[in-house]
């Protein structure tokens, strides 16, 4: 994508977006957003399609709980997490794409066959475990990309962009209509943390998140 077709405005600094962008309360904002609207699922309904082609709300269920373990082994081994190591390689974002996708299909196998509830209930509370840790390590790097380093703070950033598009993802699932609070917060996020995927240009930040997700809305 030429860069005429991105997103234009400043690149954040990672601690002052998480402080003056309310970054963090977006983050917690999305947990919350998932938990709510997954407690609209009934049994039957959890076999809904999601925006994900591959995966029924069920399995979106299972890949937050894993993701949310994922982002606190990457915490617990940054700077060299096996995250780390991908990112490093500097290759294309279809690649490193690729690459995670056939990851998430492995974890999401591996996973206890337990109801979607539980998952959810797991995911909510690894993710505010996850909030709890970073405080004092905003600063320090927690992966490379071509170059630019994305500390502790941008990775969560990313990580809060993860839980409103999947919070979007179940709303759609329900036959709803989900957007955060805080758009311009998740799109700070996005741009601090997840380098490798540019961001149309939109007017509306909360449309940018979901173009640049992949998510045909608007």
């Amino acid at each position: 994508m030429e860069h005429g077709d991105s997103w234009d405005g400043p690149m954040p600094l990672a601690a002052p977006v998480l402080a003056a962008s309310g970054a963090l309360t977006a983050y917690h904002d999305g947990v919350a957003a998932v938990a709510r609207l997954a407690a609209r699922f009934a049994a039957d309904s959890w076999n809904a399609p999601t925006p994900c082609p591959e995966w029924r709300a069920a399995d979106l269920a299972g890949h937050l709980r894993c993701v949310a373990d994922n982002y606190h082994e990457y915490l617990d081994d940054a700077p060299v997490s096996r995250l780390s190591r991908l990112m490093a390689t500097g290759a294309h974002h279809e690649a490193i794409a690729r690459k995670l996708a056939r990851q998430n299909a492995a974890e999401l196998a591996a996973l206890p066959d337990v109801p979607p509830g539980e998952h959810i209930t797991a995911f909510a509370a690894a993710a505010r475990r996850y909030a709890a840790r970073i405080g004092p390590l905003l600063w320090l790097p927690h992966h490379s990309y071509r170059g630019r380093v994305i500390t502790v703070a941008g990775m969560a950033g990313l990580a809060g962009v993860e839980w409103h598009v999947h919070a979007w993802d179940l709303a759609m699932a329900l036959g709803m209509d989900y957007r955060p609070a805080n758009p311009a917060a998740v799109l700070a996020g996005w741009l601090d943390g997840i380098p490798q995927l540019p961001v149309p240009a939109a007017g509306d930040p909360w449309l940018a998140v979901l173009r640049a997700a992949g998510r045909a809305a608007g």
